[in-house]
């Protein structure tokens, strides 16, 4: 009996597994660091490389779209009616090396160890873009694509996507999709290949607290005047109660209770606080009374302190009572809570409760908002099929903690959700020295989204 077509695409995988390693070794020796302009010949170089690839790979369309800082690159499968439209992004570019000395190879120096690839960007993003490119050339080797594709690559990711929101707007009709996918986050450990289906949106605000003309002598002014380092302190304490839960009035609003679905699905995760506690390094852990770790740290939000400074912090003593104090804030977002609404009631609070005698200015600094694919979404079901298929065991389902601002314009510009089905281990050092990639989860990654796209097809069928 002839082999179905997704069996011949993944016989294709593992035939061509020894191929696909050294091209993303070539990949991964180009230094494409975004954050350093000594780099940027090597950022477009990059970009020309995925380029030249995505050709070699069938998608004759590929080409590089200029922005205002680096390429974006982008091709297209035809796209045909009947068929769901897919839009796969990724990033190209890789954050700095530093320290290069706790390197155990060279970062741009692939170097394989005991079935572990080791490179700068060989988890985040490259080894996982060239995971996804290698699946679709797959099917375009051997049978029809099962969906449209189209491809979208950037090199600024590392730096914020600073022009990527703009190219967004101005090329919505190119981009349109039924879904984006990204393969640019992490499984939940070994053995625990995941669909991440939520992320948290942020809010950030600076506020100063102002007191006196300038700094002034403790001794004869200290008693006299209200101490803006003093008020502060008041006003941070004053965020949040005994237990952890943010003070601010209407902050919780409108925040969805977990499903017990989703407690129940975190819930059956490993996870050792103790163990958890003791890798940061905390004499004990704390939060939002109620909630585990993981809900706490995914799917609740939170108002944090990045920052305080007031006043003098030199060596020895300054014996004064300073004239101003500072500090960052900033909230992660769970879905529907609106930012600026989430700015304006922490500026009420914090007004209301300024102590007398200072003066309180406030920065409003941005935000994004939270997003979600409802775990009923047929691209989730679609993901989850695929990891079993493939892995042998039940997709677990996750929240990042974290914002991915890309997924916010896909969704306010596009329409269209995201899918996050990424096959990196969370200890592989993105973004740290000697960052690397366990094989077996590229090769079974790229094996994954080649059903993927199968089971889309199929559901949209």
């Amino acid at each position: 009996m002839p082999k179905s077509a997704l069996n011949q695409v993944l016989s294709h995988l593992k035939a061509y597994r020894a191929q696909h390693l050294e091209e993303a070794k070539e990949f991964l020796r180009i230094p494409s660091i975004s954050a350093l302009s000594a780099h940027k010949g090597d950022v477009v170089r990059a970009a020309e490389w995925l380029k030249v690839r995505l050709e070699q790979a069938g998608f004759a369309n590929a080409r590089l779209e200029a922005t205002r800082g680096n390429p974006v690159v982008v091709a297209s499968s035809a796209i045909r009616l009947g068929k769901p439209t897919v839009l796969v992004y990724g990033h190209y570019d890789v954050q700095p090396v530093d320290p290069v000395e706790s390197w155990h190879h060279g970062p741009f120096e692939p170097t394989v160890e005991k079935n572990i690839l080791y490179a700068r960007g060989a988890s985040d993003d490259k080894g996982q873009v060239f995971m996804q490119l290698i699946a679709a050339e797959a099917w375009q080797t051997v049978a029809e694509l099962p969906v449209n594709l189209k491809f979208l690559f950037e090199g600024e990711e590392e730096i914020g996507s600073v022009n990527l929101s703009e190219y967004i707007r101005d090329h919505q009709a190119d981009l349109a999709a039924d879904l984006a996918v990204i393969s640019d986050t992490p499984m939940y450990d070994q053995g625990y290949p995941a669909v991440s289906y939520g992320l948290r949106g942020l809010a950030a605000m600076e506020i100063a607290v102002h007191g006196p003309y300038q700094d002034l002598h403790s001794g004869g002014f200290g008693g006299a005047v209200m101490n803006p380092a003093h008020a502060l302190a008041h006003l941070i304490d004053s965020l949040h109660d005994a237990t952890g839960r943010v003070s601010v009035a209407g902050f919780y609003d409108q925040v969805d209770d977990l499903t017990p679905e989703e407690r129940d699905a975190f819930s059956r995760l490993p996870f050792d606080e103790e163990a958890y506690q003791n890798e940061l390094g905390v004499p004990a852990l704390f939060g939002e009374e109620g909630y585990s770790v993981l809900e706490r740290t995914w799917a609740r939000p939170t108002l944090e302190v990045n920052g305080m400074w007031s006043g003098f912090t030199g060596e020895g003593q300054k014996t004064i009572v300073p004239a101003s104090a500072h500090a960052k804030l900033t909230c992660r977002l769970v879905p529907h809570q609106e930012p600026n609404d989430i700015l304006q009631r922490i500026e009420a609070h914090l007004r209301m409760h300024l102590p007398p005698g200072v003066r309180l200015t406030i920065n409003h600094t941005g935000g994004a908002p939270a997003s979600i694919t409802p775990l009923d979404h047929p691209a989730v079901k679609a993901a989850e099929s695929a990891i079993e298929s493939v892995y042998q065991t039940p997709a677990s389902h996750i929240r990042m903690g974290g914002s991915i601002p890309v997924v916010v314009d896909f969704q306010q510009m596009l329409n269209m959700p995201t899918l996050l089905i990424g096959f990196a281990l969370p200890n592989e050092n993105f973004h740290a020295p000697n960052e690397h990639f366990h094989l077996e989860n590229f090769y079974r990654g790229a094996e994954t989204i080649a059903t993927l796209w199968q089971k889309l097809g199929e559901n949209h069928g």
